[in-house]
C-alpha cells in the first residue's frame, strides 16, 4: 500500500445516519459533492476517498512566503505596498484565531449548521479589513502561464465557490464581511531569457464579488444524499467514475469469471455507468 494513500478510512471518518454528533464537512468536500455525488458518497458515507494528487511544492512555497510577508504588516497594522498600488484601503486583519482559521486540515473557521448538523469548515489564506470594519476574504493562487491571469475559465468556478464558502462561514461567525473578496494571483514568468537559479513572478490582485445563497440549499442536498442508503449515480463528466466503470467492464469480461456470472455482472455494471448529472443550481455559477 502506498504510504501516501490509505483507501479505506476509519469508521469515525464516515457519516453515520444514526449519530447525533455534528459531522465535519470541509469546504473541499462540498465542492466534491458538486463535482460528483457518487464520489462524494463513496468517500464520506463509505470511507473510500479518491487517490490524492501530488502536492505542488512551489505553490506551497509561494503560499508560505505570502503569508509571512502579509503577517509582518499584520503585526505592524500597516497596509502592504501591494494594497496601496491597487488603491485598496485595507490592512491585514489582526485576530487571535488567525492561525486557527488557516489550519484547514485540523481546525479552520467552523460553523455548525443547525438544519443539517454539519460542522462546516474552511481554511482561509488571509483576511484583511477595511475602514468600515468589513472583513475581506483573501485567497492566494499560484501558476505559471503565458499572458494575464484571470478567473474566466470554467474550472475556476471552484475558486469562486471556495471564496463564497469562506465568506458564508465568517458571516455565520458573526463578522461583518465585504461582498468583495480578492485573489492574490502569482504568475511565474515564462519569458525570462534564462533561469539563473531563480524564478520571477508577477502578482495581480483580482477582485471577486461573492454570491452565497447557494451554500445552505447545497448543504440540505448533501444531507439528503448522505442519509440515503442508495449510492448516487455517477456524473458522466467524472473521470474517476469513468475509469472505475471501464476497469470494471474489462475485469468482468475476463476469462477468470464464469460466463453466466460475466453476463449478469456486465449488465449490472452498465446500470451504474456514469450518466449526465445536472449539478445543483447555485446562484451566479451554473
Amino acid at each position: 500500500m502506498s504510504k501516501y494513500y490509505n483507501p479505506q478510512k476509519s469508521a469515525s471518518y464516515c457519516f453515520d445516519p444514526k449519530s447525533t454528533q455534528p459531522f465535519r464537512l470541509s469546504r473541499s468536500k462540498i465542492d466534491l459533492f458538486l463535482e460528483c455525488q457518487r464520489c462524494f458518497y463513496i468517500d464520506r458515507r463509505m470511507g473510500i476517498g479518491r487517490p490524492p494528487g501530488y502536492p505542488f511544492s512551489l505553490n506551497s512555497a509561494v503560499d508560505a512566503l505570502l503569508k509571512k510577508e502579509f503577517d509582518g504588516h499584520r503585526a505592524a497594522q500597516t497596509a502592504h505596498p501591494f494594497m496601496k498600488s491597487y488603491g485598496l484601503d485595507a490592512i491585514p486583519f489582526a485576530h487571535e484565531k488567525m492561525d486557527e482559521w488557516r489550519d484547514s486540515l485540523r481546525r479552520g473557521i467552523t460553523y455548525v449548521h443547525p438544519a443539517t448538523n454539519f460542522n462546516v469548515t474552511g481554511g482561509v489564506d488571509d483576511v484583511w479589513v477595511n475602514p468600515a470594519g468589513e472583513l475581506i476574504i483573501v485567497d492566494y493562487k499560484a501558476t505559471a502561464k503565458a499572458g494575464e491571469v484571470s478567473l474566466d475559465a470554467e474550472w475556476q468556478n471552484g475558486y469562486k465557490r471556495q471564496m463564497e464558502v469562506y465568506q458564508w462561514l465568517f458571516r455565520k461567525n458573526g463578522f461583518k464581511v465585504s461582498p468583495t473578496g480578492y485573489f492574490v494571483y502569482v504568475n511565474g514568468k515564462l519569458d525570462a531569457e534564462a533561469f539563473d537559479g531563480k524564478l520571477e513572478f508577477s502578482v495581480k490582485l483580482i477582485p471577486y464579488e461573492g454570491d452565497t445563497p447557494w451554500v445552505e440549499p447545497t448543504l440540505i442536498k448533501i444531507k439528503e444524499c448522505l442519509m440515503s442508503d442508495e449510492i448516487p449515480e455517477a456524473n458522466e463528466e467524472c473521470d474517476y467514475c469513468r475509469y472505475r466503470f471501464a476497469v470494471k467492464r474489462v475485469e468482468l469480461k475476463s476469462a477468470n469469471f464464469p460466463a453466466a456470472t460475466r453476463r449478469e455482472s456486465v449488465t449490472e455494471s452498465e446500470k451504474s455507468a456514469p450518466k449526465k448529472i445536472t449539478k445543483p443550481k447555485t446562484v451566479g455559477l451554473f
